[in-house]
């Protein structure tokens, strides 16, 4: 790598890093900021609120990589043609395709930092937040355990509790569920038991009855069912997963290519559908040299012009977003037929194309505009 290339990175790293801080903040902030709302209102500490805006954090840092990619090569290309070093550099015969290595090389970098974020601290952030939501949702359900008071834990359900025995179990169970405004459904058991399971606590009543009532033609009509026993999802009520892991993105990368049957049951999806995510998450690194050279080669277009490279940045900016609602497209295409997953690289090979046409475009020998010595020897 000579001085020059080095000089270039140099360049792009420096201010990558201020955009990166930048941007990072920004949308972080606005993510806090609900998360502060929602975990404060339901009691939450401080520190909690904290760790979860943390957990957040990876994905953040993930989705801002390739725009303060591109915000950094075409900002400090604007500075090097503002400075004229951009021209010095080309008068001593180096070529667009010869400027675009270091440019393409400081993308490589990018895309390395987002590739390590999606495939590894993304997945354990999201897995531990799941981890996180659900330990939260049992606190919360064992604060609402207390025998001989009516309680309403969220709105539409009614709680009541006479007695805890020594031992845990609950005796003289009360539970109204009306969330549904047209249907009320109440529980009554002689004893329950919480029970943890894989999907969130549950409420295991025995020996009780479900009384529904319902609207009918001209009256209501009450409905009542007698049980031996029966659970109740107390995770669906107090806001808990409603299967281990929840998501995807939950899970590994080589997990996601080769899903055995239990990711499959804790998801729900199906092996092409876990496979897409895994070809999204490969090709998400790609965008990161795409919108680094698209920065840079839309810049050359125009050549050396004294009222700046405004026009140059817009057209840049264009194009960014064009690719960006490409790979939105094509997500939505693979997302409703898995089949289709070699779309999801369609936007990097798009975004390439469109960045070697730039700089072919920039290397065009150019031919000088007359002047006014040109005209008046025309005439």
């Amino acid at each position: 790598m000579t001085s020059i290339d080095r000089y270039i990175l140099k360049t792009m790293l420096i201010f990558f890093g201020f955009f990166a801080l930048v941007l990072v903040a920004v949308y972080w902030v606005n993510r806090a900021v609900s998360l502060f709302e929602r975990l404060i209102g339901d009691g939450q500490t401080a520190l909690v609120v904290l760790e979860f805006t943390l957990l957040t954090l990876p994905l953040v840092i993930s989705v801002v990589l390739p725009v303060a990619a591109f915000a950094a090569t075409a900002y400090g290309t604007n500075r090097l043609s503002g400075e004229s070093e951009l021209v010095a550099m080309q008068a001593a015969g180096l070529s667009p395709w010869r400027l675009a290595r270091p440019v393409l090389i400081f993308g490589f970098l990018v895309s390395l930092m987002v590739a390590v974020l999606v495939h590894a601290l993304v997945p354990a952030a999201r897995a531990q937040l799941a981890a996180r939501q659900d330990q939260i949702a049992e606190n919360v359900t064992a604060q609402f355990m207390r025998p001989g008071v009516f309680q309403y834990p969220v709105s539409g359900i009614t709680l009541f509790i006479r007695e805890i025995s020594p031992v845990g179990e609950l005796e003289g169970v009360f539970l109204e569920d009306a969330r549904n405004g047209e249907v009320a459904t109440s529980y009554s058991a002689e004893k329950a038991l919480i029970v943890k399971s894989e999907t969130g606590p549950k409420l295991i009543m025995l020996n009780g009855m479900i009384q529904s009532l319902r609207p009918g033609e001209t009256a209501q009509r009450l409905s009542v069912t007698r049980f031996d026993d029966m659970a109740y999802d107390l995770a669906a009520m107090f806001g808990g997963s409603s299967k281990s892991g929840r998501d995807l993105r939950d899970y590994s990368t080589k997990r996601l290519m080769l899903p055995d049957q239990a990711l499959l049951d804790a998801t729900g999806a199906t092996p092409a559908q876990a496979r897409l995510e895994a070809h999204e998450r490969i090709a998400q690194p790609l965008l990161s040299p795409v919108a680094a050279m698209l920065g840079f080669a839309a810049l050359l277009v125009g050549g050396f012009s004294r009222f700046g490279v405004w026009r140059q940045i817009a057209w840049a900016v264009v194009a960014l977003i064009f690719v960006q609602l490409l790979s939105n497209w094509a997500a939505s295409q693979a997302g409703e037929d898995a089949a289709k997953w070699p779309l999801v690289y369609l936007p990097a090979l798009v975004g390439t194309a469109i960045c070697i046409t730039l700089l072919w475009l920039a290397a065009r020998p150019r031919k000088p505009r007359p002047g006014i010595h040109d005209v008046e020897a025309a005439t």
